[in-house]
């Protein structure tokens, strides 16, 4: 998103990018306005947009994952209600009458 962007300058852009890489976070709107307090007021209000943007997008990726993994169990279930009964086994009752 920082690099799509046409306020943030090329260098801006860059290092964006690379603070995203190396140390991504969800932030809220007024702790990236501390961060941002010595930047332009353009600068500041496109950062914090992209921000805004990519953390619902990151919540909504965080929850997705939980939600298809509770489904591969609940689709597992139906799956293992088919399955027969298991027999027990003729030697493991006989060790334990023996």
């Amino acid at each position: 998103m920082a690099t799509a962007s046409t306020v943030l300058s090329p260098a801006q852009q860059q290092q964006v990018a690379h603070a995203l890489e190396t140390d991504a976070q969800i932030m809220s709107n007024t702790q990236l306005e501390q961060q941002l307090a010595s930047q332009p007021e353009k600068v500041q209000a496109e950062i914090i947009r992209i921000n805004t943007d990519a953390r619902h997008l990151a919540l909504q990726i965080a929850l997705l994952i939980p939600i298809l993994a509770g489904a591969a169990g609940l689709l597992n279930s139906f799956r293992m209600t088919r399955l027969p009964d298991p027999v027990p086994s003729t030697s493991a009752e006989g060790m334990v009458l023996g």
